[in-house]
């Protein structure tokens, strides 16, 4: 399956090259581009360069589909191949980007990759007690896989921006003063929501998540030192849970008594309806955070942005903890 897919983004590239000789790189017309793969880094992107005209800004998984099941369309590379900036994740979801990049009309281009931003800070996968383990394919099997939502901490998202910035600064020189007022700015914002999630911490009444779901919130819960039991892993793409998971989430939720059941976005909630029906507290409301894997331009245009996204999981997490 792996071949095919790479045969098939080596056609893709070879028309981008062809396509991308036939036009004028974008950086011609003036302004400077900006492919980003994901919303949090469109929007980290976008606070920073507010208020600069010349640059350009582009959202490339912007029809709602998932960080971990997408491919690139001949579009898609053609409009990597021409950027100044290039943001993408990293992880094992964007084995793509080698083969898009290669055929990269604009050699002075300038790759950000998130995980090798953060460095020691990236987290591998975990599988904790009663989570249902993912069907192995056989190949690469042992090696490590990395828990690609970094964007779920604020602390990391600090970080993040810090350093995007200052790569944006030496790219863009003519912006600089703009961009680092910008991010000076965002970064007190950031920095302000991870106090009041510390807050929310302190006066928990329970320390315990229960994601009847995938989990992608490991860098949240480990920022703010809290436990969890999840159906799955944040990037498995396994959705039919086990009666064995099942079983055990809901024995969970009886002996910890918790406030809520929690899901993910885009979830259609059947396990966690299962979960709580099966489980002694029946009564037991479903919550639901944004883990801003499928935000669209769309979303943007109707005023999502990364930081109102953090703040409704905060109301959220403060239900699921403190009542």
């Amino acid at each position: 399956m792996k071949k095919i897919v790479s045969l098939i983004l080596a056609l893709i590239v070879s028309v981008a090259f062809f396509a991308g000789c036939s036009n004028a790189p974008k950086q011609d017309n003036g302004k400077f581009s900006v492919v980003t793969t994901i919303f949090p880094e469109y929007d980290w992107v976008s606070n920073i360069t507010s208020g600069a005209g010349d640059v350009e800004l582009t959202l490339l998984l912007d029809n709602g589909a998932d960080l971990h099941s997408y491919q690139p369309t001949a579009d898609d590379i053609i409009k990597i191949s021409n950027c100044d900036m290039f943001i993408y994740v990293g992880g094992e979801s964007d084995k793509w980007v080698d083969d898009a990049l290669k055929g990269a009309v604009n050699k002075d281009m300038v790759v950000v990759n998130l995980l090798d931003l953060l460095g020691s800070k990236v987290k591998q996968e975990e599988t904790v007690e009663g989570m249902q383990a993912e069907e192995e394919e056989g190949e690469g099997e042992d090696e490590a896989e990395y828990d690609e939502h970094v964007w779920l901490s604020l602390k990391n998202a600090a970080s993040l921006c810090g350093q995007i910035s200052d790569k944006l600064c030496e790219a863009d020189p003519e912006n600089k003063d703009l961009f680092s007022k910008n991010t000076e700015d965002y970064l007190k914002k950031l920095n302000e929501l991870d106090a009041k999630y510390s807050s929310v911490r302190e006066d928990a009444k329970y320390t315990t998540l229960l994601f009847a779901d995938r989990f992608p919130f490991r860098y949240l819960t480990d920022d703010y030192k809290l436990n969890y039991y999840a159906a799955f892993t944040g990037c498995s793409a396994e959705s039919e849970a086990s009666f064995e998971t099942v079983a055990f989430l809901a024995k969970k939720l009886s002996e910890l008594k918790l406030p809520a059941v929690m899901t993910i976005d885009e979830s259609d909630k059947k396990i966690a309806k299962t979960v709580v029906e099966t489980s002694d507290q029946k009564d037991t409301p479903i919550l639901e955070m944004n883990s801003m894997q499928s935000v669209t331009e769309k979303d943007v245009l109707d005023g999502a942005t990364y930081l109102g996204i953090m703040e409704s999981n905060l109301e959220v997490l403060t239900k699921a903890i403190k009542e």
